[in-house]
């Protein structure tokens, strides 16, 4: 698996020119007006990570399949949103669809570009949008209570829990709080997920800066990050019209252009890494002569689990998984050194995946 992130945002913060560059790709026009995006655009791209690379070149692997990313470019949303301004609500329910949010706060001063309310100040920015993702929740919250009242008269378990964790929720955003700061026991985690609350989605806020500040962020940038750390969310700085430039050159050319403007790696990179972190996901690889492969799993997965990524029938007819760690296969020069020095471990179900593993599933058909 990989992740969907919705990048959102007001108007002409940057969202369509950041999306135009993290894939490579012209599908979603960035112009200088609102609404510029109709339709919410879909774009995949592959999650760089040098490991793979490494592992291909060890195993002389014919293919090097990356893991992926979804990212969905959703118009620009604005006050009243959650009444339907603008062109709120279709884009609320694309939003419901998406794993987190990367939530694009302009960070930058300019003057031919112009702020929907007039005015730069990314952190009145975030509010507005939480505020309208906030009502949006409560309105679908009133709406799902009055429909569960009779199920609840008649005694039905599923519906009674339903509204329990809807009323917890209610009470959050009646505070003025987010749904995912509501406290969920391990037990309620699959039936909160399933109420797919706006609020319950993780936030990174990225703040788009001038191309000068790219490297070091600037003030405004950095009154987000004091933000984002209270409220136990994470930001990274990028600047979108450096990304949409890097994303048209060779990697070469890509590696000089970034070191030309004092930075050590693409914002994809770091916006995918902060993801990754956000949703507590990692990699693990398979690795032969004819693939080298990433898949993605959440953090603590089972090694059954982790072969049901690859197909059903792996997770089914699970017998065991011979394992190497990333540092002990690349140091012991592939499968066969690890395997004489004792590197290679066989793990059975109760294994959980660690960030790196080189794995190979036997399974009963």
């Amino acid at each position: 698996m990989g992740f969907k992130m919705g990048i959102v945002g007001l108007p002409n913060v940057g969202k369509s020119t950041l999306f135009n560059a993290l894939t490579r790709t012209a599908a979603a026009q960035a112009a200088n007006f609102p609404f510029c995006t109709i339709e919410p655009n879909v774009g995949e791209v592959a999650v760089p990570d040098a490991r793979l690379d490494k592992l291909a070149a060890i195993a002389k692997s014919k293919q090097i399949i990356p893991t992926r990313m979804t990212f969905v470019d959703i118009a620009g949303l604005v006050k009243g949103a959650s009444k339907g301004e603008g062109l709120g609500n279709q884009f609320l329910a694309n939003i419901r669809e998406c794993d987190a949010i990367a939530h694009v706060l302009r960070c930058f001063e300019d003057g031919d570009v112009t702020h929907v309310e007039g005015r730069v100040d990314p952190v009145a920015d975030a509010e507005t949008i939480e505020t309208e993702l906030m009502l949006a929740d409560l309105e679908s919250i009133e709406r799902r209570l009055q429909n569960l009242s009779r199920k609840v008269r008649g005694g039905d378990k599923e519906a009674v829990d339903q509204v329990r964790l809807l009323e917890a929720a209610q009470a959050a955003l009646n505070d003025g709080r987010p749904a995912r700061t509501v406290e969920v026991a391990a037990e309620d985690a699959r039936a909160w997920r399933m109420l797919q609350l706006l609020t319950t989605k993780p936030v990174l806020y990225v703040c788009n800066v001038e191309e000068s500040a790219a490297a070091s962020g600037n003030a405004q940038s950095a009154r987000v990050a004091e933000m984002a750390k209270a409220q136990g969310n994470s930001a990274v700085v990028i600047s979108a019209k450096i990304e949409e430039e890097i994303s048209q050159l060779d990697p070469e050319e890509a590696e000089m252009f970034l070191g030309e403007m004092g930075l050590e790696e693409a914002g994809l990179d770091r916006l995918i890494r902060a993801g990754y972190a956000l949703l507590h996901l990692q990699t693990y690889f398979t690795v032969g002569p004819k693939e080298a492969r990433a898949w993605t799993i959440p953090q603590g997965t089972l090694a059954p689990q982790a072969a049901g990524v690859i197909h059903g029938d792996f997770e089914k007819g699970f017998i065991r998984a011979e394992t190497i760690a990333y540092d002990d296969f690349v140091s012991l020069n592939g499968e066969t050194g690890a395997k004489e020095a004792g590197k290679m471990r066989v793990e059975g179900k109760g294994y959980t995946v660690q960030d790196g593993d080189v794995l190979h599933f036997l399974f009963n058909t």
